[in-house]
């Protein structure tokens, strides 16, 4: 996958364009005041706004030194910056071609190979290792947020069980994903099936020796990364500190965006349960480019369930979604453009030297 090369075309806002108005019918259908929400968004505290969407790139700058320290234990030398623009294009490619943040993480791991041949099974582990971080912190988040809720009493069964549901498939994925990486054999079983499936749905056509190689010299580079890591609790300290900040600060965002609109009212037991359901339905591999639709419902009806009137849900969903889904995804873009003009004149000044 060459996110240098990632085209941008007409269709590919067809779709979300058609999230878009089913997010518009849905609030329609709740008898949203169109114009109340438009009248708030004009009426907004734009200073606070912009912090929100400070805290954004803080985000993700905090993000990124969790991955760079593991990145840095195992010896896979790259720097702060490059990193950081290898995240920003992670999260475009992962906005364009969802699979569950899957794209955007592959994308990462063929731009650290591009730069450090031979350290694909290395960039693996490392996130590897901060999915299940994060993993981790969404499961605390949930059962805190639960805790603050039932103390309120505002724990209703129909939220207990979705907590408890998102809870349960979580850890679920969560030991899935630590066993893989601890049973050498499944992963290289899982290696073997996939290229026979692949030899035989080519019938022969394509020659999967040297990639099975490959392959399988990454897949023991990564579960010898992920056993450096058992022996290394600073390094993991380190990283869950990083994602830690980087969490608080998503969390800021959530916040501030009702403070913008003039709704300090949301308490932090809501933020907290609502940020990491959401985060979780996010995650959702539905096939649909620009995450639109179903994550705006979700997080608009989540707010109403807290007692937030629908126009506020609908205005604070609506502001939200511009900080965390559309500022991400340009400055994304405008990382992946950086990085694809600096391939070129790499490129093209080896050509001149060789001439």
């Amino acid at each position: 996958m060459d996110s240098a090369k990632y085209k941008v075309t007409w269709k590919t806002f067809a779709v979300p364009l058609i999230g878009l108005v089913a997010f518009f019918a849905y609030i329609y259908i709740f008898h949203v005041d169109i114009q109340q929400i438009s009248a708030t968004v004009q009426q907004i505290n734009l200073s606070v706004y912009l912090l929100a969407a400070v805290l954004v790139i803080l985000d993700t700058l905090f993000y990124t030194f969790a991955w760079h320290s593991l990145l840095k234990f195992l010896s896979v030398r790259i720097s702060r910056l490059r990193s950081f623009l290898y995240v920003w294009v992670g999260i475009f490619i992962d906005t364009m071609i969802p699979a569950e943040s899957v794209s955007g993480e592959l994308s990462k791991i063929y731009l650290v190979n591009k730069e450090q041949n031979g350290a694909a099974g290395k960039a693996t582990a490392s996130i590897v290792a901060q999915r299940l971080i994060g993993m981790g912190l969404n499961i605390v988040t949930l059962l805190v947020g639960a805790a603050l809720l039932l103390i309120e009493n505002l724990l209703v069964g129909i939220l207990l069980t979705l907590i408890l549901f998102l809870v349960s498939i979580t850890l679920l994925f969560f030991v899935l994903i630590l066993l893989l990486s601890v049973k050498e054999n499944w992963t290289f079983r899982t290696v073997d099936v996939v290229i026979r499936f692949a030899e035989r749905i080519s019938r022969g056509r394509w020659k999967l020796t040297k990639l099975r190689s490959e392959l399988v010299e990454a897949t023991k580079a990564f579960h010898d990364a992920m056993k450096e890591y058992v022996h290394a609790p600073k390094t993991l300290f380190t990283a869950v500190s990083y994602s830690t900040i980087s969490w608080i600060f998503s969390l800021m965002v959530f916040y501030l965006t009702f403070l913008s609109i003039g709704y300090p009212q949301i308490s932090w037991s809501a933020i907290l349960v609502i940020s990491a359901i959401f985060v979780a339905v996010k995650s959702i591999p539905i096939g649909v480019p620009f995450e639109v639709g179903l994550p705006e419902i979700t997080l608009t009806t989540l707010l109403m369930l807290f007692g937030v009137p629908p126009g506020v849900s609908a205005t604070a969903t609506i502001l939200m979604r511009l900080l965390t889904l559309w500022l991400r995804f340009f400055i994304g873009f405008a990382a992946q453009q950086w990085i694809g003009l600096k391939a070129m004149k790499s490129s093209t000044s080896t050509q001149v030297s060789i001439a």
